[in-house]
């Protein structure tokens, strides 16, 4: 079933608002899977969409065409109902079928297919440029990481340039698919379809959270350590869960297990367990999400000290260092497997290992830190101040990442 244009519009705002594939399917009264399809061919993300020039038939001025066709009207007297020309009626008629065949839906989304115009991709019209945007994606570089990347490794070739964004069209908008698809699987997310940040979430309020907005000044500049971004990946079917933590100034990486019990007072157990294990100082707040997983904040605070604040809504940014971790973990925990199957142990491994592996400040992969960099979180360092540094190639070009891990007292 074709969707007219304003159907298409109804039913990307409906999925925007937070509405189910099956919800936004009945108002428009198609299928799921039709919204579905729609969504997939945009990528997942709701297209700005361009106002409709006055000069052309709008939908309801083509169904009454078809009215008028159905009544055997002439082209002159439909033109005059709509005050049109009539060479416009008739060219409508003629290029959408004549009289017999001519039908309003889908003589609007010919027009519109029409007036698109695309042009090529720009990954499409430069092999060069898109060989070397796939190798880096081979090694599971964001998008960000290789529009920046790129600058430094050509920069007198502006052919040699592309927007991060351009590089995600290519791999999810099908009609700009100037990358393979199967290349979606090398980013951290692993997802077919991108996510649209502005959807909104219709889980309901935190009571009595205090926002981001109210943190002090010293958390904000990254100026002492003991700050804490912290967040849940979830395991496959929403049935387990994982909770991670980064030291806002060291990126240093706490994980805790909470298997399949997602509950408040689960997850401020584990959350708990891993903060006081930490020197006192270590411990001064936490920026969290606004998952219900920590509607308890104001018990969790009083029992370890620690306070709580809260992300703007659709602001995941606002915690980047977590995030950005959080897709690195996802090569170690994918979207389809059971976390619960990861004792602590196993969870400290792969906290250690990333404390061995880091981006820098702008999520570019480099070897070049200055030692003041590099002093960053080793509760068990039994000198403070000193820098103890780990280099591990990425496997391009010979290029290493530095990670640091320990701190002044």
């Amino acid at each position: 079933m074709a969707l007219s244009r304003e159907e298409r519009l109804m039913v990307r705002g409906l999925i925007a608002g937070g509405a189910s594939f099956e919800q936004a399917a009945l108002a428009a009264r198609c299928s799921p899977k039709t919204v579905q399809r729609l969504l997939n061919a945009v990528g997942g993300i709701v297209p700005t969409e361009k106002a409709r020039s006055a000069l052309r038939l709008s939908l309801a001025e083509r169904e009454e065409i078809l009215i008028g066709l159905q009544r055997k009207e002439s082209m002159c007297s439909i033109a005059g109902r709509l005050d049109r020309s009539p060479s416009t009626i008739s060219r409508e008629v003629a290029g959408n079928g004549g009289r017999r065949r001519y039908r309003a839906a889908a003589a609007d989304s010919a027009a519109d297919r029409r007036a698109r115009r695309p042009k090529v991709a720009k990954l499409a019209r430069s092999g060069r440029l898109r060989d070397e945007v796939e190798a880096m994606l081979l090694l599971r570089w964001s998008p960000q990481q290789i529009s920046a990347r790129l600058k430094v490794e050509f920069p007198n070739d502006r052919s040699m340039r592309v927007s991060h964004e351009t590089i995600y069209q290519s791999l999810f908008v099908q009609s700009r698919g100037a990358l393979r698809k199967e290349l979606t699987a090398s980013l951290r997310t692993g997802r077919t379809r991108r996510r649209p940040h502005g959807r909104k979430n219709m889980s309901g309020q935190i009571k009595g959270m205090v926002l981001i907005s109210e943190r002090p000044a010293d958390v904000e500049d990254r100026a002492v350590p003991g700050h804490w971004e912290g967040d849940l990946i979830i395991g496959a079917r929403g049935q387990s869960a994982i909770v991670t933590l980064v030291e806002r100034q060291t990126r240093y990486v706490l994980l805790g297990r909470v298997g399949t019990d997602k509950t408040t007072a689960a997850v401020c157990a584990a959350i708990a367990l891993q903060i006081q294990a930490l020197p006192e100082h270590l411990g001064r707040s936490l920026t969290w999400d606004r998952g219900k997983e920590l509607a308890a904040h104001a018990d969790f605070s009083v029992a370890t000290g620690l306070p709580v604040y809260f992300c703007d809504p659709h602001a995941p940014w606002q915690r980047g260092s977590n995030e950005n971790t959080n897709g690195l973990l996802r090569q170690y925990f994918p979207r389809n497997s059971d976390l619960a199957l990861h004792d602590q142990a196993a969870l400290d491994r792969v906290a250690h290992e990333l404390d061995d592996l880091a981006t820098d400040l702008r999520g570019i992969p480099t070897g070049h830190e200055s030692p003041s960099q590099r002093r960053t979180l080793n509760p068990n360092s039994t000198e403070p101040g000193v820098d103890h540094l780990t280099t591990v190639p990425l496997g391009r070009s010979g290029r290493m990442s530095a990670r640091r891990r320990s701190i002044s007292a």
